[in-house]
């Protein structure tokens, strides 16, 4: 074989293997990056909810399944019921835990329902104010209600970030409900609105 033969085969051997190393590094650094955010596929927006209603069905997607496996969270079923979550207000500004904010309005029809706070990192308990549900909540006289989340204590149902500063989010979930399954349409009318009152700075 002359120089030149040889030559010509370490560099298409080169660019071969290039080729290899790089597609397998872009194609681990994808799936790194789409199981290290939300679930990225199925999605439903309902003003400031956002749920997953194939999450807890056998059509869960590969990359759902990924992220519930990295994070240990086990989801609702879809005879089970239905998990929302919310990072934002009706208004579209991140829920700040220096701020009231008020949740009040319509709900999917549910025989029982929870609302939880959490703060960054990840979901588990925390010590006080910042879960509720629908037999612990007061109503008015007509059955509405509405729930404040403040850091400072509040009058009526009240639940309290589990942090003064920085980001949290609300989980609303939704057990033995209708709207359950993959074929329900959610709206931001069928979703409590989440209001900004004011910040305490």
């Amino acid at each position: 074989m002359s120089r030149g033969s040889l030559l010509n085969s370490l560099y298409n051997l080169a660019l071969i293997t290039y080729a290899v190393l790089g597609g397998a590094a872009l194609g681990l650094y994808s799936a790194y990056w789409m199981v290290e955010r939300e679930q990225p596929f199925g999605g439903q927006q309902a003003g400031p909810w956002k749920v997953w209603p194939q999450i807890g069905s056998r059509d869960i997607d590969p990359y759902a399944r990924a992220i519930l496996a990295r994070t240990g969270e086990i989801p609702l079923a879809v005879g089970e019921g239905l998990a929302f979550e919310a990072r934002t207000d009706s208004a579209g500004r991140s829920l700040d835990a220096g701020c009231i904010y008020e949740i009040a309005g319509a709900a999917p029809s549910a025989r029982y329902w929870t609302l939880s706070i959490y703060g960054n990192g990840p979901r588990s308990a925390v010590p006080g104010r910042q879960a509720t549900t629908s037999a612990a909540i007061t109503r008015d006289e007509t059955g509405a209600y509405s729930l404040t989340i403040s850091p400072v204590v509040q009058p009526g149902n009240w639940l309290q970030p589990p942090q003064i500063d920085g980001r949290f989010e609300i989980i609303m979930r939704l057990y033995d409900t209708p709207a359950s399954g993959t074929l329900t349409r959610f709206s931001e009318e069928m979703m409590p609105a989440i209001t900004r009152m004011g910040c305490l700075s």
